[in-house]
């Protein structure tokens, strides 16, 4: 395959593309496949060879194919990408024509997926430092009749009950939509495809691995709109499910995952975070343990740019709450009454150099405790005390939340 000839390698995908052998003509489009690296193959303007040998409009989607594995050759990603976007648009005039066949979805996979992995080449390239350039670029791939061309086709033949097939296509495509979406930081555009998700009849029946990617993104999504539990659900099944080998993946699961199961007063042990070079989040979890709202604010800031990288600053910001309710618990225990001096708290917190904190903070702090169940009681103004309840004064966070 390293050194067929055009006319070879042509023959090939016809009788591939004739035979309906998905799998092998997928193999012929994706540039994981060594052909790609064959210069034979490489060619500027192939538009002539190919139509003496394949159809419309095969022959388009293959020419545009060859003229992206020349612009590769030569490190022009921004040329590879508009070749690609060609590929899945050819790719998707004669998928439409597939209504009751789905040999061609392996095909799909490969194309789409190439076609996505060349946004991202255009985004890291050196000489593309417009920022929205490069939102632009990664948003045409899919605006351009391309993954979400696609994903119709599936979605409309398997509504219509033409072709219940395509629906095996869905999930891949959505999960490649995902990818896009929060690249670009469009989490909004992500509803309408879990609903279709959740409608479909299929959901429980995709491959896992196709499951652990979409339950990911889902359960990512879920904890940027502050729905906590979903989260950790969606979460801890991509995590217990992706396979034990993938340790970069289990890695960046947990990286969203551990903030949520905190929230929810799940705090990870020492030897799971060493496991997975995660030591980043140790401090934050002693921190958020112990009260100790001065740690937790030095372990912020010291891992900051590795917490904003990720997207999970403001996340973590949000144990703040946790820690100060942690950190009342002890002046409740020291202090061992249901009756609690508004001072004790303000002189707790100014030990942990909470700066230009008075009275009225405490209060304010204290009422958010109060309204969101992690402290059962009330503050009455007129004896400047916090009265807490005789039984489980500050319930499990986990029921709290």
């Amino acid at each position: 395959m390293a050194h067929i000839t055009i006319n070879q390698y042509l023959q090939q995908v016809y009788e591939a593309i004739d035979n309906h052998e998905g799998s092998f003509c997928a193999e012929l489009l994706s540039f994981k496949h060594p052909h790609v690296a064959n210069p034979r193959l490489q060619l500027a303007s192939p538009e002539e060879k190919c139509q003496q040998v394949l159809e419309v409009p095969y022959d388009e989607m293959v020419a545009a194919h060859l003229r992206c594995t020349y612009a590769v050759s030569n490190h022009d990603f921004v040329e590879a990408y508009k070749c690609q976007t060609l590929v899945v648009q050819s790719f998707l005039r004669a998928f439409q024509s597939h209504k009751e066949e789905n040999w061609a979805l392996p095909v799909m996979f490969a194309v789409t997926l190439d076609l996505r992995i060349f946004a991202n080449n255009v985004s890291e390239h050196k000489l593309l430092c417009s920022k929205m350039l490069l939102i632009q670029m990664i948003f045409q791939a899919e605006q351009q009749l391309s993954l979400m061309g696609c994903f119709r086709v599936c979605i409309v033949y398997s509504r219509a009950g033409i072709d219940d097939s395509k629906k095996w296509g869905m999930l891949f495509l959505i999960n490649q939509l995902f990818k896009i979406y929060f690249k670009i930081n469009k989490l909004h555009l992500c509803k309408p495809l879990i609903r279709a998700i959740d409608s479909s009849n299929l959901k429980d029946d995709y491959s896992m691995a196709q499951r652990v990617t979409y339950k990911y993104y889902v359960g990512r999504k879920a904890m940027f709109d502050s729905d906590y539990k979903p989260a950790e659900e969606y979460l801890s099944f991509s995590f217990q499910h992706c396979h034990r080998s993938s340790q970069r993946n289990k890695r960046m699961i947990l990286i969203y995952l551990l903030p949520v199961k905190m929230l929810l007063g799940h705090m990870p042990n020492h030897q799971l975070l060493r496991k997975y070079d995660l030591m980043q989040f140790a401090d934050v979890t002693k921190a958020v343990s112990e009260g100790n709202l001065l740690l937790l604010n030095e372990a912020l800031a010291k891992h900051e740019t590795f917490f904003i990288r990720c997207g999970i600053f403001l996340i973590l910001e949000k144990l703040k709450i946790i820690t100060y309710r942690n950190l009342f618990k002890k002046v409740y225990q020291l202090l061992k009454t249901h009756q609690l001096p508004l001072d004790a708290f303000l002189v707790a917190l100014k030990m942990m150099q909470v700066e230009e904190v008075d009275i009225d903070e405490v209060q304010c702090i204290l009422a958010n405790l109060i309204c969101e169940g992690h402290i059962k009681g009330y503050i009455s103004h007129q004896h400047q005390k916090l009265v807490v309840s005789k039984a489980n004064p500050f319930p499990l966070l986990s029921s709290s939340s």
